[in-house]
């Protein structure tokens, strides 16, 4: 592969709430099995992309374990590998990652000592799957400077937290927001982008002697005019989890068989790294219905239209509805949880009745199992 891939996984998001208060975006649980981080790390391996660099600053412990063996998505070579880059202070800079941009150009010695052509800048907050050899022959047949891939989203979706694009008939962009209140377009940018190496190298430098530090409005969208930048659109699934609406309506997609069959049954597959845990367990009284249950699991209520993730215990007579439960929840006996989003590690005492009823409700607890 003539292209190096750089995972941008250092950010936060209000939107998340509750949810990024003990982890990073990028190390949320997707899916049953998966992190985030784990769809824009498979495509780099699917596309056969040999060194990849990962961005990490905020609460980045979980996401770091995560990442602590590059085996998983098999870039345990010689000629490439996994790296993992945290904000570092030097005797030039004390500064924690200022934006995209500066995140880039914090570590743009990594840069300037790889000698692929190309790179490959994406997040690690998107569930989707991608050949990066595809968007990188596209680049070059359109003689880009910087190629953004696009999707198309439903009229009905709010576009106000993504980047926003206009493109001509010749898929060049004309016109880029970030963030608009009112959006003249419904085409928005995945936050994938590709583009030359030393090029990269070159606005990073010029941004940083101006205190530019955001890449998408102190770069792409500063450049428009000059620069060649053209979308490549997406067609098949996408979705950006960093909002808790999107989060729980993602996993609430893995419950439809083309999304599963997908992900989980179609080449290439998504890789994660792989927990020793028995498989579920059902119960005499368990009935589930229409849901994801993980590795380590025991049920003995009902289970429907839910994600159940790793070492989930439901107790007798529970219902479980409409809900995502993350790992290692213990729920007692009698409990009814339904429009929730169960945090990890929490204990949910007998008898209890949790409703997200005008919005999804974040169910945050103690682990009692834990405490002295």
């Amino acid at each position: 592969m003539k292209a190096l891939g750089i995972i941008l996984a250092g950010g936060n998001n209000y939107r998340m709430r509750e949810l990024s208060e003990k982890r990073a975006i990028a190390a949320m649980p997707v899916g049953g099995g998966f992190r985030a981080i784990d769809f824009a790390l498979s495509n780099m391996s699917n596309s056969h992309i040999q060194r990849v660099a990962v961005l990490t600053q905020y609460n980045s412990r979980s996401l770091n374990e995560h990442l602590n063996s590059s085996k998983w998505w098999d870039f345990g070579r010689k000629q490439g590998g996994l790296y993992i880059f945290t904000p570092t202070i030097t005797a030039e800079n004390g500064n924690w990652y200022r934006g995209t941009a500066d995140a880039l150009a914090q570590n743009i010695d990594f840069l300037k000592r790889s000698h692929e052509p190309y790179v490959i800048v994406a997040g690690g907050d998107c569930v989707y799957k991608l050949d990066y050899n595809k968007v990188l022959d596209y680049h070059i047949q359109k003689k880009a400077d910087i190629t953004i891939v696009c999707k198309d989203v439903p009229m009905t979706e709010d576009v106000s937290r993504f980047g926003v694009v206009q493109m001509n008939e010749e898929s060049r962009i004309v016109d880029f927001e970030e963030k608009p209140m009112v959006a003249q377009s419904h085409t928005v940018s995945t936050g994938i982008y590709v583009l030359r190496r030393r090029q990269l190298i070159e606005m990073l430098e010029k941004s940083m002697q101006e205190h530019r530090f955001d890449f998408v409005t102190d770069i792409l969208i500063r450049y428009k005019n000059l620069k060649q930048i053209y979308g490549y659109k997406l067609e098949n699934y996408w979705s950006n989890i960093a909002s808790v609406e999107s989060y729980y309506q993602t996993n609430m997609d893995f419950l439809k068989p083309e999304i599963r069959n997908y992900f989980f049954h179609q080449e290439p597959y998504i890789y994660s790294k792989v927990d020793d845990l028995a498989p579920a367990k059902y119960n005499t009284g368990a009935e589930v219905r229409n849901s994801l249950v993980a590795s380590g699991c025991i049920i003995n209520g009902t289970v429907e239209n839910s994600v159940l993730f790793k070492q989930v215990f439901v107790g007798k007579n529970c219902v479980i509805k409409n809900s995502i439960i993350l790992n290692d929840v213990y729920i007692g006996d009698n409990t009814h949880i339904e429009n929730c989003i169960v945090e990890s590690r929490d204990t949910i005492c007998a008898n209890t009745y949790l409703c997200g009823e005008d919005e999804v409700k974040i169910v945050r607890g103690h682990n009692e199992r834990y405490i002295m």
